[in-house]
């Protein structure tokens, strides 16, 4: 069975880089660094970067990228992709240090969402500081966050994740969507980390190839900080402050300019026992809050 360590970044098609620098740095409180050929780098720990903005004609999320531990778990998975007949590609030298990493592979999931398996990251370990004072985010052993991805072809996508990458299941949903419309499957997975989950399926196509990154940070004042620097800045919120039954995580969630949403919460769970978890279906995804409140409008200039 795979050992995969976390979510290790994200990788983002932008129309327009200046955009994200905006959102990152005065609403989420990242660092920015630019790249090669356009790119933009956001920090938000000892790592590098943790997103990989890069310029495209379509806004949305590009890839998602997993961490194996070292090389011999990384021909592992490879191996497990092979066995699995899942198509795969290396990537070359230039997208090896365009991401900052040793190796990767990329590959696709029967819905189709992109998912690149790497290891080894590279970083000079710099102090992370946030422009605005932002504490700091929760990563570490629990990687970036997590990632919640469109899942069409929910059964074989599931399967792609629990059978093939080794991903275990949280609790699910089935979401009632109102309005006599069908309930919509939402299954939680966790991989070798203490994250209550860091990949949830849904199904459900979106347009931006994601449904919402989370952005964990250390305190509920900073929640309530990144929601005022929202209304400041004039980004719209898709679903207000709340509790989440799954995980605790107190949060709200914003639009980025990518289309998808940002979670910002704080105050996640951490299982550091898998053996003891039991998997439940929550019947509603909070204790309190969490209502859709809004459309999308991009960041303010």
């Amino acid at each position: 069975m795979l050992k995969i360590r976390g979510l290790g970044y994200v990788v983002i098609g932008a129309r327009d880089g200046a955009q994200w620098r905006r959102f990152a740095t005065d609403v989420l409180g990242m660092m920015c660094a630019d790249g090669p050929d356009g790119a933009l780098y956001l920090k938000m720990d000892e790592r590098h970067h943790r997103y990989l903005i890069l310029p495209a004609a379509r806004d949305g999320l590009l890839a998602s990228a997993w961490e194996l531990a070292n090389a011999g778990e990384f021909a592992a998975a490879c191996d497990a992709l092979a066995r699995a007949g899942i198509a795969f590609e290396h990537g070359g030298a230039r997208e090896c240090a365009l991401r900052k990493v040793q190796a990767f592979v990329r590959a696709s999931d029967p819905s189709g969402n992109v998912v690149e398996l790497f290891w080894g990251p590279i970083a000079d370990f710099e102090r992370f500081v946030s422009p605005i004072g932002v504490s700091g985010f929760v990563t570490g052993d629990m990687g970036m966050g997590h990632i919640v991805l469109p899942a069409p072809q929910f059964d074989a996508t599931r399967a792609f994740w629990l059978e093939t990458l080794g991903f275990a299941v949280s609790d699910f949903v089935n979401y009632d969507m109102g309005a006599g419309q069908p309930r919509v499957r939402i299954h939680f997975l966790h991989c070798h980390n203490p994250r209550q989950h860091s990949v949830a399926l849904v199904e459900m196509n979106h347009p931006a190839a994601c449904d919402h990154l989370l952005v964990e940070v250390q305190t509920v004042d900073e929640v309530g900080r990144a929601l005022y620097r929202a209304e400041d800045h004039r980004v719209p919120l898709q679903v207000s402050l709340g509790r989440h039954i799954n995980d605790d995580m107190i949060s709200f969630y914003l639009y980025s300019p990518a289309g998808f949403t940002v979670e910002i919460g704080a105050g996640g769970k951490r299982i550091e026992d898998w053996s003891a978890h039991r998997v439940f279906e929550a019947t509603r995804g909070s204790h309190w809050g969490h209502r859709f409140v809004g459309g999308h409008r991009p960041i303010d200039a």
